[in-house]
Order: C-alpha cells, then structure tokens, then sequence
C-alpha cells in the first residue's frame, strides 16, 4: 500500500537511498533489493521500499527475528523457520525439528493441531548461510545445509529446561553455544567422536546468593574470511555486554552500567569490505529498556554512543505505519557490482517490544490492570457480620479487589451451578449466594476475581470409577502422592495408635526386618490435565461465573503433579500422541478462550515467574502469556531457598524477590501481560521468617512490586487473617527498600 505521509526520519533515509545510490529508472518495481527496511510483526513480515510503498512479504503469524543468509533472508516465526531467495516466496524449513501436537474439543469432537515447538532462537553464521542452530526449550538444533534438515545435539543434563540463546563459530573447529536461564553458557563441539557440552561461565555476573550466572540473553558472533571469531555476550536482567576470550575459556567484561534493566537483542555492524584496518567491529548495537544504543568496541571498553536515530525510525513505525514492529531489518542501499543489494552496515533488531513497553493487550485485559485487593476466604463472605471486617480492611487499605473460592482446593464447588453437567460432575459445599455477594461486591465498586482450582481436584477424580484421574499405573488405581520415611520398626500398638491418629498413612515392611517404611500421602489428588473432558468441565464452570457477574476467572493448579517419591508411576490416560505437558496446558487454556471472553488469569509458582523453565509442572510462561491478560506468579519469600538475595541488609529481601520477580515476568513474557503478584501476608515456620516476618515483610513485597510497575497485586492468607497488611500511611515512612 502507498503511504500518505512518510515520517520524518524515513522519509529522510528513502531520499538519501534514492538520489545516491540508485537511478530510479534503472529499477524494476517490486524488485527485492529496493526493500531496506523489513518489518517483523505480529501479523507477519512487511517491507518498506524506496518509493514509501509498505508490501505484505508474509502473513503466517508473528515473526520474531529476522536473519541475513547471504543473499537470502530467514526469519523466526510462531509456526517455525522460513527461507527466501526474494523475499516474496517463503518456505518452511522445520525439518528434523521437533513438533507438539495441541489437542482441540469442540461440539464433543476433538481433532489435532500439530506444531513446531517453540524455537527460542535462530543464529545464521555470518560467514557461512549454510550453517545454522536454533533451540527450543531442551535442545539445540544444527544444520548445515540452510535448514533443509536439523539434527539434535541436546544439551546439558539439566535438571530443567530452559534454553534462551544459541549461537555457533569456528574457533577454528565448529563450536555451538547456548544459554540457560538458570546455569549459564556450555559450548559443544560437535565434530569430536563422543562431544559432550561443557561449561563456559568463569566472568560472567552471577545472580546474588547463588553460583549461577544471570541469564545470558543474546550470543552474537562476528566472524569473516580468516579473522578470528568475536563472540559477544548479554544479560537479560541486568545490563552488561561481555567478549569472550576463547583461549582462556573466560569471560570479560565490555560494557555496563547500575541502572536496572535488560539488554536483550545484539547486533553487530561488521566494517564495510576493505576498510577495516583490524579485525573487529565497528559498533555492537543493543536493544533494551527503551532504547537502541551502540558499544564501540574499537575505541575500548565502556565506550558508548546512543543510536537517537534508529531509535527514532523504529519509533515512528506504529503511528505511520499502523504497525507495532517486534524485529525488523535495515540494510544499506549500496549495490554491489553484481547489482544485489549490499548487506554492508546491516542492522538487525529483535526484541523491540521493549522500545514500546506494554505490548497490545487483549481488549478484557483493561479491566484487570491495577488491581489490588485480596484472597477472601469463602466461609468468611456467608454472612453480613463475617464479611464486613473484610469490607472495612478493603476501604481503610485503599484496595478495590476481591479473589475467592468458587471451586476449591478440594475440588468442591463453592456456589449453586445453573449448569445440570457441572452440578453431575461436581460436589457442591457449603454454597455462597453469590447473586446476592456480587450485588453487595459491585455497589462499593470491587473488582471481583472467582477462583477455580483446576487439576487438582479429589472430586471429580473420583467420579465414573476414577475415569478422569492421573492413574498409578503399577497400582492399577487413580494415583495419589506420597513420601516414604524409613525408620525403626515400632510395636503392632503403637502402629495401631498412629494410624488411627492420621488416617492418611501407610507402615509398610522394609528390606531390613528392624526396619519400616511410613508412607505418608499428601493430601491432594489430581486429575488429567491432557482430558478434554476435564476442559470441558472448567470451561463450564469459568463461563457460568462469568455470566453471572464474575469479572474475572482465575485459575489456580493450572499445572500437573509435582509432589511425591512415586511420581514415574504416573500414566496419563488422556494423553494422545505427541502430546507434552506444556501442549496440555496450551490445548486447555485455547479450549477456555474458544468459550470464554473475560479478563482470565492464572496463579503460578515464583520460580516459574523467575525463571524460563516450566520443568515438572507445565507451566512455561513465554507460552501460557499468549492465552491470558494477567498472571499472578506467587514470589512468597518463605517458598524460595531461605538464603535467596539475603545479601544484607537481609531484611530486605521481599523487595528484592517482589521487584526482580515482577521485572523478570514482564520480560520472559515480553510484554503480553498484566503481572499481578500475590504477596505473603502469612507467617511461615522457616528460618527467614521466624526472624523477619511481621508488617515490614509485607510492606517491602508491596514496595518491589508497585516500584517494578503498576499491574497490581493480590495477599493471601488462607486464614483470612490480614492484620500485617500495610495501610497507606506506612509507606511514607519507608526506611530503604534495597
């Protein structure tokens, strides 16, 4: 389409390109040389060409990173990897590359979607087209033959997964490289009989109180003709950019500041042929915290220059261009002498979401932002006279939110269904009127959140002779979790006694006749998370809450087992070809959008909220974001390793978990969510807790969390008791958060 107006700078960078380098007249329209500048968005791939003209190249999905091969381009997209020889045609090139199969249920039918698993990301070897690696979540993929077919080399034996980066050199065998969200660089090279990955993390800043590094976001290489590879490095979560010194197998550090923030996107500018007097770079150009700036590396460590202009172009995209930009691609307008356009001074931008903030959100999400209240307990909201102290704590604490239980921890429904299937599969308990509740909630203007628990649920697994329960397979009975304890064998009483007193226990004979074995059971049982019957239910449960004036539903153990000494003989019975935990989780949340338009969050742990993984539960948060407006990760202090960030002054902790935590989310997310943290407001008999909580505890996870962006926050306590929660008069009086 033909722009009515060019913006400023662009309008600029077209003339510049037109006059100097290229007779208008001697171009053929169309041709894929006059297109310098390429759009990734999330509708697909657009090119800006030297006449204003904005032309559809693909329109697949959303593409997140674009890649020079030579003469050729490649982008990474939401459906995988593609190739172009003109920019015009476009074919996959996901062969040997895993793929997850997403489950979908409608009108009692269920058919498959296959897909290819998430590509985390895509490196074209500046120097050969031919070579290139790319990683899903477990695993790194090479090809050496432009991506007609991949091959694994797996990784490290992590006890997670949670790859970000990868990158290859020839240094001067093969060398891949990638990073992990929780254990840093290993390298490989593939080419050795028997290779095995290696770490590769000596310099590089670690996260406080642990031996890990902080999360490497990017690897760039820079590597052409016979010079030695570049290899740059940089954080996700705190700002530094550090070279490799390959011989030393050490890092070193380029470039840093104290600001908070991320740099999450580097592009090397290689010098134009025959004027480079050094191997080298002429400039590394980062992406982060709102900005594109450029490290001169020739001029020495700590150089900086910002790039106003660039910044600029891309921000001026969305207004003129009715294009929000993820990534995008500008490359000179100097011909070579073969008449193809040079990629001299090539610049390459991802992440770009991080120059506009917030991404779109989804239309109900508005409703959602900035909300804080609180986790009511449901017993409590029964009567006027036990629910009006909750009132009163809602109104002197400035709040204007409420979550609670309309389908509990133990599976039972909290409210009269309408629904004659929910109320066949269900246990209905102690029912609120939640009419008249709602009624009382929306005439003082409270935001009102249900609670649904979803595959954690004793009820319906216990239903039609445990058809919907995760089974233990060698027990040939609906699985429940537990915890043996070896100890010394006690009298037939006395093991009488103690069963009598806990009910939930086994004493079972040990190997050696002085010695038992006591099974404790936890008090949990689940159902499959791969039944789209089980969906089917929750969906049924989220749209009638809605319908009768919920304004949100909340999913809390959107996840699967994780608790017990017997979770390999676990079988899930629903589970159907090419299925994975974090397809189950994806299959579900699509089938509750295909139903359900309302504001929709889920509860998540505070690891998962940290860190790039969703090992054992399901829940990778780069891919639950896509399906919901906000996510409410649970950063309790009390949950994490009791030494995590408490640097002194120890005290402060909670605002350091609650601001990282939340600045953590919003960028594994990128962008595409409300964060709405619960805060602890419970004491917990650990260590840190036994000598820090009260007030203060609380008031510093409000503190992080407001200081790290307004999305809102929920406290719980399971009790009900909220007498540590701060008013607004004690934040005046803060006495240092860091």
């Amino acid at each position: 389409m033909r722009l009515a107006k060019i913006p400023p700078l662009l309008f600029l960078f077209l003339c510049f390109a037109l006059p100097v380098f290229f007779p208008l007249g001697a171009q053929e329209k169309n041709d894929p040389n006059d297109f310098p500048l390429l759009i990734g968005t999330a509708e697909g791939l657009y090119g800006l060409d030297l006449w204003g003209d904005l032309s559809p190249l693909w329109q697949g999905g959303e593409v997140r990173q674009i890649e020079a091969a030579g003469d050729s381009w490649a982008f990474l997209s939401d459906g995988g990897i593609f190739w172009s020889d003109d920019l015009f045609h476009w074919e996959k090139r996901n062969e040997g590359l895993p793929v997850k199969t997403i489950k979908v249920f409608q009108d009692g039918e269920k058919s498959f979607l296959p897909m290819i698993q998430e590509i985390k990301d895509l490196m074209i070897h500046p120097g050969n087209p031919a070579l290139m690696v790319c990683a899903t979540k477990d695993a790194v993929y090479l090809s050496e033959n432009a991506g007609r077919s991949w091959s694994s080399l797996g990784m490290p034996p992590y006890r997670t997964n949670g790859i970000k980066a990868v990158a290859a050199a020839y240094l001067p065998e093969l060398t891949v490289f990638l990073s992990h969200s929780i254990y840093g660089i290993h390298y490989i090279q593939p080419g050795r009989g028997g290779a095995k990955w290696a770490e590769l993390n000596d310099g590089l800043e670690k996260l406080e109180t642990t031996n890990n590094a902080d999360e490497i976001a990017d690897i760039a290489v820079v590597q052409s003709g016979g010079a030695p590879a570049a290899i740059y490095v940089s954080q996700t979560f705190r700002r530094r950019i550090y070279t490799l010194d390959w011989g030393r197998k050490q890092f070193s550090l380029l470039w840093s500041d104290s600001k908070d923030g991320t740099i999450d996107s580097l592009c090397p500018v290689v010098p134009a042929e025959g004027n480079s007097t050094s191997p080298g770079i002429r400039g590394l150009r980062f992406v982060g915290d709102g900005m594109v700036a450029e490290i001169s590396h020739r001029e020495g460590p700590g150089a900086y220059h910002g790039r106003q202009d660039i910044l600029e172009i891309v921000r001026e995209i969305p207004a003129y261009l009715g294009l929000k930009p993820l990534c995008l691609a500008i490359r000179s307008p100097r011909r070579r002498p073969d008449g193809k356009a040079s990629t001299e001074n090539l610049i390459t931008l991802n992440e770009l979401w991080l120059l506009f903030g917030e991404r779109d959100l989804r239309p109900e999400a508005g409703a959602a932002r900035d909300r804080e209240g609180l986790y009511l307990p449901v017993n409590r909201a029964m009567e006027s006279q036990t629910l009006k102290p909750f009132l009163d704590i809602i109104a002197e604490r400035n709040l204007n939110m409420v979550v609670i239980d309309m389908k509990d921890d133990y599976g039972r429904l909290r409210f009269n269904p309408r629904n004659p299937d929910t109320a066949r599969r269900g246990r209905v308990f102690r029912p609120l009127d939640i009419d008249a509740f709602l009624t009382e909630m929306k005439s003082r203007g409270i935001y009102t959140a249900a609670r649904i628990v979803v595959f954690k649920d004793p009820v319906l697994a216990g239903r039609d002779g445990g058809k919907y329960a995760v089974w233990d397979s060698p027990a040939g009975k609906a699985w429940a979790g537990y915890h043996d304890t070896r100890r010394k064998k006690t009298s037939a009483e006395a093991q009488a006694e103690e069963k009598k007193a806990s009910p939930d226990i086994e004493i079972l004979p040990a190997s050696d006749p002085d010695y038992e074995i006591l099974r404790t059971y936890y008090d949990e049982r689940w159902v499959d998370p791969y039944s789209e019957e089980v969906w089917d239910y929750i969906a049924g449960i989220a749209v009638e809450l809605h319908e009768r004036g919920f304004d949100e539903i909340q999913f809390d153990y959107i996840r699967f087992p994780t608790d017990g000494d017997n979770l390999e003989s676990i079988r899930y019975r629903w589970q159907d070809r090419g299925m994975d935990m974090e397809s189950a989780i994806v299959s579900f949340l699509r089938h509750i959008r295909s139903r359900l338009n309302a504001p929709l969050s889920i509860d998540i742990y505070g690891a998962n909220g940290w860190y790039r993984t969703g090992a054992r539960t399901g829940q990778e948060l780069e891919l639950l974001s896509r399906y919901v407006d906000a996510i409410c990760p649970m950063y309790y202090p009390s949950h994490f390793e009791q030494n995590f960030l408490a640097q002194s002054p120890a005290e402060l902790r909670p605002y350091r978990i609650y601001h990282q935590g939340v600045q953590r989310t919003v960028r594994i997310s990128r962008g595409r969510i409300i964060v709405r943290p619960y805060v602890q407001a419970f004491y917990l008999n650990v260590s840190y807790d036994r000598r820090y909580y009260g007030p203060d505890y609380v008031r510093r996870q409000v503190e992080g969390t407001r200081d790290a962006g307004r999305g809102g926050l929920t406290y719980w306590n399971n009790s009900g008791r909220y007498d540590d929660i701060p008013k607004p008069g004690d934040f005046a009086a803060g006495d240092g958060k860091r």
